[in-house]
């Protein structure tokens, strides 16, 4: 029976150290790019996954349009921005 306690105690302290080590950290990167997401704005000046440079002209739903340069504007998921560069004063 204490060959139990100690196999269950074992467990119990292996998991506590998965959850503190990668589980929560990854909870609490998701909940932060949730608030990026949900904070954008038009003007804003954003970088997307692929590396490219724009400024948001429009936000519909889960698509924003960006301005890249003069002239040429391309739609992409709302997923797909990695950061917000700046803003426009």
């Amino acid at each position: 029976m204490e060959q139990w306690a100690g196999t269950i105690i074992y467990l119990v302290f292996l998991f506590a150290i998965i959850y503190f080590l990668m589980i929560r950290p990854q909870k609490k990167q998701q909940q932060k790019r949730q608030e990026m997401m949900d904070s954008l704005k038009v003007n804003d000046a954003v970088v997307t996954i692929g590396g490219i440079h724009g400024r948001i002209i429009k936000i519909k739903d889960d698509n924003v349009t960006l301005r890249i340069a003069d002239k040429v504007e391309v739609d992409f998921e709302k997923s797909a921005i990695s950061r917000i560069c700046g803003k426009e004063k």
